[in-house]
Formats: structure tokens, C-alpha cells, sequence
């Protein structure tokens, strides 16, 4: 056997290893008598959490949770590290990588959380990893209370896997808003990204967006305002790095409305479910955005506990190719918990969308976010639940669906409880979630679907203060927690051809 033949033989085989991490999606059937892929559990994951806070009042909270897996193996750890800040409002780069960091968080055995705390301004942004058992469905969610000045309320933020592409329907640069977008490496080389900006008439132009470098395992905070020239109120922000990977997340902070973190959208679809508007928002504001070449015209539901209602007034909703759309739709829960179904009325274009929910009056407003996102698929998890405060939305937009939920073991103590649920199609399904009993702590709760249609989520986090109702908002997407593998064998009359 030949140097060549050998070179390839062992090129096939790193090929077959690896492709447990690459592929998420399982291949089409075809008619070649091909077997199914199976379904395993990762072996590896990524998460990275932005720098939460610039105020000095600020008290966050980081909890960390894997759920149990009998398939998943034994063995692995779990851990969060500091990564250096760059700049704080300019697109330059920074520093390289530093050498023996510790941890600041680890968790060393699945099904049961684990939580460490952090005051004031310094507390850098995270990265982290799993392996082995800790890494199916490995979550983290960080959570800032900001008891005054700009941006006072609590701030979540679900922990994300870096990507190369990401888009924020619900950015601003208008007077009194201080919108940041927070790019994070978790890599050993520089990544590059730019960042484009769309309002309602289209690009916003602008070349500081342009070649943004990330230097590797470090973060870089972007204020939006030095990237667009006039105030905008309604913006969105597409994230695409040009090399290597990054995690986006965008922090808002409002002179009079409080703050919070708006996650990326799912991927541009036709048809988009924004799930979990609390039954006492005084206000919800819809902004979306068409990123091809056609127009979208939406048809705008809303997903009721007792079935789908179309808003008076707001029935459809037009939105321009390349051009940031947005309506004000009031408190269009009227004292209902509901979740938002966007559906094209006739043809289907691809869209991003989100909403901006403030609940309270006068100067006790607090705001959230919530980005349309994917359904729950196979299983979603909740890091960071309290004993009160946390409300579950569920939402089934076609056919009826069953979903178990379990709660964990708290931090500090407590037994695990489970409960199912069965949700209507068409309606939402607002719940306080289970609590585990003789609970101390923080506690995650794990979502999985039993039979039914799609089910999409969230879940409310409640920690008023002074009389101002502060909350953040969460959508619970599926952890990916496995990955499709196809069944290989070796040919090696393929070598010889």
C-alpha cells in the first residue's frame, strides 16, 4: 500500500469522526437504500455569556445546568472563563489571549444546577465549554438587577452558541436608548465581522461596521449610535462574520423604560411564532424585517388561551424588501397571556421579527424582548427559576401537543418534580411552572415534547423592585442538544480508483 493510499484511508476516518460535531441536521430519505441517521448525543458544546452590566449596581447571577442523559455517557466538565474586554464603544481590536485563567464557574455532574454570583461593572463577558456527559444540552443564563439609573430593571440573557450569522429586529439609536451589540470569540484565532444596520428606508450607510476584529477568546462591546448617523427608533441589526465564529447578543438600556437583552431572531422563515407576551403588557411593539429581494405581507395573530384572535386594526402587516417595518400594537393581550403567530397571506418570504414588551405605567415601565424563535424540538431548558416570579408560556400554532416539564434539584437543595402539560392548537398556555420541593436556590426547568404538533416557549422571570414590575424574558428554543450521524462504512475500492 502505497503513501497516497495510507494518506487517504486516514483522511476517510478523521472524516467519519468529526461528523458527529458537523452535522444538525439529519439528511433527506432517499431511494439508494441508505439507512436512517441516528440520533446522538453531542460530545462537545459551546456557550458564550456577554458582558452583563456597565453600572456599578448591578447583581448578576449565573446558573449552570445539563440535564440528565442516560445516553450521554459519563465523565466531562463544565466551565466558564473570563474573556478579556477589548474596547468598550469602538471596533477596534485588543489584546491576544491570556494564559491560566481560572474558572469562574464549573460544574462537574449533570442534573443539577450550579450557580455563582458577581457585583458591579468589572464582571467580564464568559466563555465556556462542556464535554462529555456535561455537554448535551448544556445551559446557562445570566441574570442582572440594575436597581436605578439608565436601564434599571433585570436584565436575562440566555447563554449562546457562537455562529457565523445573526440577526436583531428591535435594535435603536433613538434619543435616551444606549443599544450596544456584544461580539464574543471563543476561538484561538481572530475573528472579523461586520455590522449592517436597516432602517425604514433601507441601508443604513456606514464603513465603521465594516472588518470589526475580535481577538481570540475576548469580546467587544459596539455602541450602535457610532455606527449610524442620525437617531433611528426602529433598527435592524445583521451580525455576519467574514472569519471565524462569534457569539451577538445585543444589550438596550432606555433612559425611562429600563433594559434588557434582545437575542438574535430564529433564521428568516415565512411563518415565525413570538411566544410569551404577559397578560399585563401595556405595550407591545412588532418589528420586522424581509432580508431577500420580495416584499412580505404578514397575516398578525394572536395566540389566546382560548384560541387565535386577530388584533382590531392590526390584521396585516407589510413589510419592505431590505427595509425595517414596525407597528405599535397596544396592550393587545387585554389582560390575556398570548404569543404572536406571523403567517404570510399569500406568497412566502423569509422574514426576521421581534417585540418589544413594557409592562407598568408612568415612571415604573420596565421593557423586554422577545425574538420570534424556533420550537422547542426535542428538548429546551430554563437555567435560572425561582421559587416565585417564574411564569412558562407554551404555544402550539398548528395541532394540539402534550409537553413534560421537570423541575431540578435547586443549587442549594431540593428533589426534582415533573408535570405534563397539554396545550390547544392555536392558544397559548400560561402556567406557573413546578417547583421542586423543600427548594433553596435557583433551579432549571427542562422542557419535552410527548406527542402533538410543534410547541414553541418561554418563560417570564419576575423580580419587581420599588414598585417597578422588572422582568426579563426568555425563549426556550431546542438545545441541539444531539446531532444526526450517518451510518458509514468503509469502501476502499474508492481509494483505488
Amino acid at each position: 500500500m502505497n503513501r497516497t493510499t495510507v494518506s487517504l484511508i486516514a483522511v476517510a476516518a478523521a472524516l467519519a469522526a468529526v461528523t458527529g460535531f458537523a452535522s444538525v441536521n439529519a439528511p433527506d430519505g432517499g431511494g439508494d437504500g441508505a439507512k436512517e441517521a441516528k440520533r446522538l448525543p453531542v460530545e462537545r458544546t459551546s456557550l458564550l455569556c456577554p458582558e452583563p452590566s456597565t453600572s456599578d449596581l448591578a447583581e448578576t447571577s449565573y446558573t449552570a445546568f445539563t440535564p440528565s442523559s442516560g445516553s450521554a455517557g459519563s465523565g466531562g466538565k463544565a466551565e466558564l472563563l473570563p474573556a478579556p474586554k477589548e474596547l468598550t464603544d469602538a471596533p477596534q481590536g485588543g489584546k491576544g489571549k491570556p494564559k491560566d485563567i481560572k474558572p469562574f464557574l464549573s460544574q462537574k455532574a449533570p442534573g443539577k444546577p450550579v450557580a455563582a454570583e458577581e457585583s458591579g461593572a468589572d464582571a467580564p463577558a464568559l466563555v465556556g465549554s462542556a464535554d462529555g456527559a456535561l455537554a448535551p444540552g448544556w445551559a446557562v443564563q445570566q441574570t442582572t438587577t440594575v436597581s436605578a439609573g439608565a436601564g434599571r430593571g433585570v436584565q436575562g440573557a440566555n447563554c449562546t452558541a457562537p455562529d457565523t450569522d445573526f440577526w436583531f429586529p428591535g435594535a435603536s439609536t433613538a434619543k435616551g436608548r444606549n443599544d450596544y451589540i456584544h461580539l464574543t470569540n471563543p476561538d484561538d484565532s481572530a475573528a472579523v465581522v461586520d455590522v449592517e444596520l436597516y432602517g425604514r428606508d433601507g441601508t443604513v450607510k456606514s464603513d465603521v461596521g465594516k472588518s470589526i476584529q475580535i481577538q481570540p477568546r475576548s469580546s467587544v462591546p459596539v455602541l450602535l449610535s457610532t455606527l449610524a448617523g442620525k437617531p433611528q427608533t426602529n433598527l435592524t441589526l445583521h451580525v455576519v462574520a467574514r472569519s471565524g465564529r462569534v457569539a451577538a447578543a445585543v444589550h438596550s438600556s432606555d433612559d425611562k423604560l429600563g433594559g434588557d437583552w434582545l437575542p438574535a431572531s430564529t433564521d428568516p422563515t415565512s411563518r415565525l411564532v413570538l411566544p410569551g407576551i404577559p397578560e399585563d403588557a401595556t405595550s407591545v411593539r412588532l418589528v420586522a424585517f424581509a432580508p431577500g429581494a420580495d416584499d412580505a405581507d404578514l397575516k398578525v395573530r394572536l395566540a389566546s388561551p382560548t384560541g387565535p384572535i386577530t388584533p382590531a386594526g392590526h390584521e396585516t402587516l407589510h413589510v419592505k424588501s431590505g427595509m425595517t417595518a414596525a407597528v405599535d400594537l397596544g396592550d393587545v393581550t387585554k389582560g390575556e397571556a398570548g404569543s404572536l403567530l406571523l403567517t404570510p397571506t399569500e406568497k412566502d418570504v423569509p422574514v426576521v421579527a421581534a417585540l418589544r414588551v413594557t409592562r407598568g405605567k408612568g415612571d415604573k415601565q420596565e421593557t423586554a424582548f422577545i425574538p420570534a424563535t424556533a420550537p422547542v424540538g426535542t428538548r429546551a431548558t430554563a437555567a435560572d427559576n425561582r421559587a416565585k416570579g417564574s411564569t412558562l408560556s407554551l404555544v402550539a400554532p398548528g395541532s394540539t401537543a402534550r409537553v413534560k416539564v421537570t423541575a431540578s434539584p435547586g443549587t442549594e437543595a431540593g428533589d426534582p418534580v415533573t408535570k405534563t402539560y397539554t396545550v390547544k392548537g392555536g392558544t397559548t398556555f400560561s402556567v406557573d411552572p413546578p417547583v421542586p420541593s423543600g427548594l433553596k436556590g435557583a433551579y432549571a426547568l427542562t422542557l419535552e415534547p410527548q406527542s402533538g404538533g410543534p410547541v414553541h416557549a418561554a418563560r417570564t422571570l419576575e423580580l419587581p423592585e420599588n414598585g417597578i414590575p422588572m422582568f426579563t424574558i426568555q425563549t426556550l428554543p431546542d438545545d441541539r442538544g444531539t446531532v444526526s450521524v450517518p451510518e458509514a462504512k468503509q469502501d476502499l475500492e474508492v481509494l483505488q480508483k
